[in-house]
């Protein structure tokens, strides 16, 4: 009897799933061929006749001014050289300003011209991909919040090709198995990553894992649970890409382990402004009256501003024993909201608790060629991010000419502050005391000894140049054009 109910419960079930799973195929196919018509509408033919091939951007901050615009604006440039029939597309959010407007910004910021016309698609629904919208299950939040400003995007144009140059790869089965687009991806940094996975097993406290989550084995377990999740639908959505391109080793390795499209994926560094700064002239140090320890990164959290400042006391603690030149710590970094403003008054705070503040000196929001001028000044360049996913403040450190002190982690271990042609480039450290202690091996070396180091690192920078990277980026993108 009990065999019976339940056969006669579970076929009409799986009968109706069936039903329900074709009706979903047809809606989806109908809605793919509704959008292919829709593209031959809104599209026309060029000059030759022939229709030119839509290259689209998913970036919805593109007139943000960071290493990720310059990226997307390289990109762009690059292909607008090597492809004469290609039409390259930017979904935006930033309609505060005007496709002029954002273009002129590209050239004043990084000094990109491009030789053609941007059509840019202006999307409404940027708030939903924000991560104030989203206090608790952040990653989830903004992750579906892409789909539906993806969505937007797909109806007011349709590509060929889709890129996703800003890391929302929740987007990308909508392109492909709706809007029938090749995909390429450029990924600065994993949304998820095997490093976030640890550090809540290990139940860790950091920026991104509460102390009330740590000390509690429950919601660890839960979040735990919850990131497994996410890293799969991470990945299951990442291995929709015909193209995957990463920034450094340290991408690469985690996109390897969550996406598993190892045959389509490759490294292509982004683009430094290497140039700009190997303009500064390398000289030997005239003067040793004064040290200059130089950093350049926003404030934000994850950049660990107070392990400089400690790491700096405790140097300055040691030096002060015997006749030793004076130290400067010089803090340079963009403030984009309150949040980071507060968090500037949180380390001037710290300086005076360790009594430094005479020795410590904040530069925020400042122009380049100021910014040029302290790192041509400086002895020391320091950066303290633990995993930095590339590090464009260390290359750019590097190229102007300071000697550099990195995390022994990330992009700078394993891409950056590497020996090159088997000569030293700089170094690398991990907590206060290794910090200290090789700021002070660094400021023991001789001038000549220092020039030696510098020099290495700026040969070895070219990797990272704007030509460097238009050569990798069109070999890898190749394969989207065939």
């Amino acid at each position: 009897a009990c065999f019976r109910l339940l056969c006669s419960l579970l076929i009409p079930a799986l009968f109706l799933s069936g039903i329900l799973c074709v009706c979903l195929v047809v809606l989806l196919w109908g809605i793919r061929l509704w959008l292919q018509q829709r593209k031959k509408q809104l599209t026309s033919a060029g000059k030759d006749g022939k229709r030119p091939l839509l290259v689209a951007f998913f970036h919805p901050y593109c007139n943000a001014g960071g290493g990720g615009e310059r990226v997307l604006w390289c990109a762009i440039r690059t292909l607008q050289k090597k492809y004469r029939n290609v039409t390259c597309v930017v979904y935006t959010g930033d309609r505060d300003a005007t496709g002029e407007e954002i273009v002129e910004g590209a050239f004043r910021r990084f000094n990109i011209k491009l030789t053609h016309p941007v059509k840019f698609v202006f999307l409404e629904k940027r708030y939903l991909v924000e991560a104030s919208l989203y206090p608790h299950f952040t990653l989830l939040g903004q992750s579906l919040g892409s789909v539906f400003l993806g969505w937007e995007a797909l109806l007011k144009c349709v590509p060929d090709i889709y890129i996703d140059s800003m890391g929302y790869a929740f987007t990308l089965p909508l392109f492909k198995y709706l809007g029938g687009c090749r995909i390429g991806c450029y990924v600065h940094y994993p949304t998820i990553s095997t490093d976030m996975l640890s550090v809540v097993r290990n139940q860790d406290t950091r920026f991104n894992n509460a102390a009330f989550i740590t000390n509690n084995p429950l919601f660890s377990k839960f979040k735990l649970v919850y990131y497994y999740f996410f890293a799969f639908m991470y990945g299951l959505v990442g291995s929709c890409s015909d193209v995957i391109m990463v920034n450094s080793s340290w991408t690469l390795n985690h996109i390897l382990s969550l996406w598993r499209a190892g045959a389509c994926t490759s490294i292509v560094y982004p683009p430094c402004d290497v140039q700009t700064f190997l303009d500064i002239p390398l000289e030997e140090e005239k003067s040793t009256a004064e040290h200059g320890i130089v950093s350049v990164s926003q404030f934000r959290p994850e950049k660990d501003h107070p392990l400089q400042i400690r790491a700096f006391a405790k140097l300055l603690k040691e030096k002060r024993l015997g006749q030793q030149p004076s130290l400067k710590l010089i803090l340079i970094g963009g403030c984009r909201n309150e949040q980071d403003e507060e968090r500037v008054n949180n380390l001037k705070r710290l300086c005076e608790e360790l009594g430094v503040s005479n020795n410590v000196m904040f530069r925020i929001n400042i122009p380049f060629e100021e910014l040029k001028r302290h790192l041509a000044e400086a002895t020391i360049g320091l950066h303290t991010m633990w995993n930095e996913h590339f590090g464009i403040g260390v290359v750019e450190c590097m190229a102007a000419g300071t000697v550099i002190l990195a995390h022994n982690s990330g992009g700078p271990k394993l891409d950056i502050v590497v020996p090159y042609e088997g000569h030293i480039t700089g170094f690398l450290a991990e907590n206060e005391d290794s910090y200290a202690e090789t700021m002070a091996y660094i400021l023991s070396l001789s001038p000549e000894k220092r020039l030696e180091i510098r020099e290495n690192a700026r040969r070895s920078v070219h990797r990272f140049s704007d030509q460097h990277f238009e050569e990798t980026f069109l070999l890898s993108v190749e394969p989207l054009f065939k």
